[in-house]
């Protein structure tokens, strides 16, 4: 009456250590994937942008997700080796079953040398597993060839999860509350450069930029301008100097505390997949009222209502189905909710239509007056009314004063300002 219970107990725990396996190793290489995936997406996210700058962005993208290779890639290269990998797998086919009847072979002779002391159902069992030798040795070299092919992937991704991070995104030393409450801007001997081996962009910057003051910069292609303004986010680290902001050192406080507390609108507009509102106030902090008020001193407002959704209209993917300037002008709307002490313009009006660069220039001059703004200047007549206008060059202030005085010393502004048909800075304020 036993032995059927004994049987089924010796044929149910290989069958449930065989399931115990599967379920483990499954549920191991899920969670593996999941915590490497998550490391990975955190720390790209957190890299410094001069390594999107040297890094295709196709390869990022292929970290995180299964690379198919195109068939037709491959297919010369795999056609001209064929029948080199024929050869090769019958020469392994060969040898390992030359292994397996070895053991089978010294199977059987241990057994015929010691057939007085083992029993027949031990022989028996012993010269059947030696007869399973060649599949087991099949099925290893198979996962290990695999497992050294698969684990290529594991190594590319540990290799990104190591990029060197940028700056702490909150640090023990934080700001005073309400900073920057005056907006001055003070640059000491600053220095930049984008990567460790390439010279500087930025080679000892030195200024102060009052409160509330209007300040253009202007410079041929390559002379710095965007950079400046990069650094004043800590997209560029310092190579040398410092920047202080209401007298705070901002090399000594986190990512998120300097760059929640500074508003750029950019050239190219930035938008988000979702509602309009979500893009305009993405972490609904501000109500409906205060979010309707930034679409009318947009001038927006009549072109939302009019929406089928209103501010729940979806906007897609990088605003397509939004004009240029209606996206730059949703991008103004987002300042003007935020309203930071500190608004920076890199050259936010070069894509748009002259009635479009005009509407964002008026709603500048009015609600930010009591902001310090910095103005990457794309057409010189929108930074002519400013109290003074920075003129870079190699990375080096040539020029700061104001637009009347450097039009007036014949410099390099002033080259600059004739060949766009400017002759004074009246004439120019619209």
């Amino acid at each position: 009456s036993r032995s059927p219970q004994l049987q089924g107990v010796w044929l149910a725990r290989p069958a449930a250590s065989m399931l115990f396996a599967t379920v483990l190793s499954s549920y191991g290489a899920t969670q593996a994937s999941r915590v490497m995936h998550q490391q990975l997406l955190s720390n790209i996210l957190r890299v410094p942008m001069s390594f999107f700058d040297t890094t295709p962005i196709g390869r990022i993208v292929n970290r995180f997700a299964k690379v198919r290779e195109q068939p037709q890639q491959g297919e010369a290269v795999c056609s001209s080796r064929y029948e080199d990998l024929l050869s090769w797998c019958r020469w392994l086919a060969i040898r390992l079953e030359f292994v397996g009847s070895l053991v089978v072979f010294f199977s059987a002779l241990l057994a015929v040398i010691s057939k007085g002391s083992l029993q027949g159902g031990i022989v028996g069992l012993s010269i059947s597993s030696a007869l399973n030798v060649t599949q087991t040795l099949n099925w290893l070299v198979r996962t290990s060839s695999e497992l050294e092919t698969n684990i290529v992937a594991v190594e590319r991704v540990h290799e990104y999860m190591k990029v060197k991070n940028e700056a702490p995104w909150v640090t023990e030393k934080r700001p005073p509350r309400g900073w920057p409450s005056k907006g001055e801007i003070r640059f000491v001997d600053y220095k930049v450069r984008y990567r460790p081996e390439l010279e500087l962009v930025l080679q000892g910057i030195t200024c102060n930029i009052g409160s509330t003051e209007k300040i253009g910069i202007v410079g041929r292609t390559g002379a710095g301008k965007s950079s400046l303004t990069n650094c004043l986010f800590r997209v560029l680290e310092a190579a040398g100097g410092m920047i202080l902001i209401d007298e705070v050192d901002i090399a000594t406080i986190g990512l998120h505390d300097l760059r929640s507390n500074l508003t750029i609108i950019p050239q190219d507009p930035v938008l988000f997949t979702g509602t309009l509102r979500m893009n305009l106030d993405p972490f609904d902090q501000y109500t409906d009222e205060e979010v309707w008020k930034a679409l009318e001193l947009a001038h927006l407002k009549t072109y939302v209502q009019d929406l089928p959704k209103g501010l729940f209209y979806v906007v897609s993917e990088g605003g397509e189905n939004l004009s240029v300037g209606q996206r730059q002008l949703v991008c103004l709307a987002r300042a003007l909710l935020r309203k930071a002490k500190i608004l920076i313009l890199d050259e936010a009006t070069a894509a748009v239509d002259l009635e479009t660069d005009h509407l964002i220039q008026t709603t500048i001059r009015s609600e930010f007056a009591d902001c310090t703004v910095l103005t990457i200047a794309h057409r010189l007549h929108t930074i002519m009314d400013s109290n003074r206008v920075m003129v870079l060059q190699a990375g080096r202030i040539v020029e700061f004063d104001s637009p009347e005085e450097l039009l007036r010393n014949q410099g390099t502004f002033s080259s600059m300002a004739k060949d766009a048909g400017i002759t004074n800075a009246e004439t120019t304020m619209l």
